[in-house]
């Protein structure tokens, strides 16, 4: 049998259910695991053995009763630690953030609660998630777990790699750009950024979701079942559906599928992910979808203008902060936020303005198909220490040119490993459908897991 720390959670929960291990055994093994590793790669904050093992023992209590909470009940889980847990401070990945201990769950802290799974803890963050990178002011810098010397990416750092190296099947982060996407594509694991409203959340905001990020399409399937309940809090949430989420298998013959390659702004494409994201719409085409290339419908314009409003926006939240508390957030993202200062009202309504036509060209371009492929990102993982791709403060965006569109339009978009450079990094694919298709989402991309090829095994700890 593998090891505990390498099971899933209907793996796990089918040996509570018969006895074999309980939820402590399972528990203990992950901790056991992510002390291994976690001198390598600082992706964990707020970890808590104690709390971890009295959530293990009430649910081992639970299953033995033939009452468990429901099919996570005793899950080991990790949530990012801007998903607000009773009793944790919620440092937003900045040492500018005061420490104190949030008054209640967030929405899908609530949830997993109520479900029963076990947190072990929260996973890391850059400042303010502001970034695609395991740099931060408040945390230890995250390492990704392929390869020491790069980045997992972010704003969901932490996660992408705590995934990845077994620090338990069900982990939580949040999105509003790529940030579940683009750690999960350079850490070979699987998230669903799904339709805005359908997982709640608080505070909500324009683009802003929470997602499960797993090892597997089922792990994420099961979290869908319990982030997707509803929650008052959510103002922006959606009408709750109670979708079968395990429903995963689907024919893929006769799915009209976009390919795109040029997101028409950014950074392009390397050989070796378009080699891997064109493998796989041939495979797609072997099973019977009717693949077309799309052309770009976004242009660097876009992205310029909803820059200049993020800036500015953000320009406006640390100038609240007292002197001495600004001074500790990040060089790099201050100098980004300042970069908004001789902006006029104008030029960031324009700036604004600009989401709504991503998203309508958005909506527009992929409308005529069922299901869009592209690369998550242009690239993989990049250098560890840097706090973006491109290390340059005046286009820190260049490699989100592929998930923007996304948020911007409210659509659901996976992404799941697609294959590896030469060096051994992963690839990423990304999986777009239609507004409120998440559901098909996710059947489309447990379809690729069972065509592509076989998967590299998953790093371990250094000896």
């Amino acid at each position: 049998m593998a090891e505990l720390h390498e099971l899933g959670a209907d793996e796990l929960t089918a040996l509570y259910r018969s006895g074999e291990v309980s939820p402590v055994e399972a528990t203990r093994a992950v901790l056991r695991h992510i002390e291994r590793w976690e001198p390598h790669l600082k992706a964990t904050y707020a970890l808590d053995a104690d709390a971890a093992l009295e959530m293990a023992r009430a649910s081992e209590a639970r299953w033995r009763r033939g009452e468990p909470a429901s099919a996570i009940d005793g899950v080991p889980t990790m949530i990012k630690e801007n998903i607000a847990t009773r009793g944790v401070p919620v440092p937003l990945g900045t040492a500018a953030t005061e420490l104190v201990p949030a008054a209640e769950d967030a929405p899908p802290a609530a949830r997993l609660r109520e479900a029963g799974a076990v947190f072990l803890g929260k996973t890391t963050m850059p400042d303010y998630g502001m970034l695609s990178s395991g740099l931060s002011s408040f945390h230890p810098l995250t390492r990704n777990p392929w390869d020491l010397t790069r980045n997992p990416g972010g704003s969901s750092s932490g996660a992408g790699a705590g995934v990845a190296a077994g620090y338990g099947p069900l982990h939580v982060g949040t999105d509003i750009g790529g940030s579940v996407r683009l750690p999960a594509g350079w850490c070979g694991i699987f998230t669903l950024k799904p339709s805005l409203g359908r997982i709640p959340i608080d505070p909500p905001y324009p683009a802003r979701v929470a997602g499960p990020m797993t090892r597997s399409v089922a792990d994420a399937a099961r979290l869908m079942e319990v982030l997707s309940r509803p929650d008052p809090r959510d103002h922006m949430s959606l009408p709750y559906q109670p979708i079968d989420w395990m429903r995963l298998d689907r024919d893929v013959r006769g799915l009209r599928i976009g390919l795109l390659l040029d997101a028409g702004w950014g950074t392009p494409v390397q050989p070796d992910v378009r080699e891997a994201v064109e493998a796989a719409a041939r495979a797609f085409e072997a099973a019977g979808a009717i693949v077309e290339p799309m052309r770009p419908w976004c242009e660097r314009s876009m992205i310029e203008g909803v820059d200049r409003f993020w800036r500015m926006r953000f320009l406006i939240e640390i100038r609240k902060l007292p002197a001495g508390r600004r001074d500790r957030i990040l060089p790099f993202i201050r100098a980004w936020a300042e970069g908004a200062a001789g902006l006029s009202g104008e030029d960031v309504f324009e700036g604004y303005s600009q989401t709504l036509h991503i998203r309508a060209a958005t909506v527009a371009a992929t409308q005529p198909y069922d299901y869009v492929l592209s690369p998550t990102s242009p690239m993989p993982a990049f250098p560890a220490e840097l706090p973006c791709p491109t290390n340059d403060v005046t286009r820190p965006f260049d490699h989100i040119a592929f998930t923007l569109a996304y948020n911007m339009s409210e659509q659901p978009a996976a992404s799941v490993n697609c294959g590896y450079t030469r060096e051994g990094l992963p690839i990423g694919l990304q999986i777009a459908g239609r507004r409120f298709d998440d559901l098909g989402v996710l059947q489309v991309a447990r379809a690729w897991e069972r065509m592509r090829p076989a998967q590299r095994p998953w790093p371990q700890p250094p000896a």
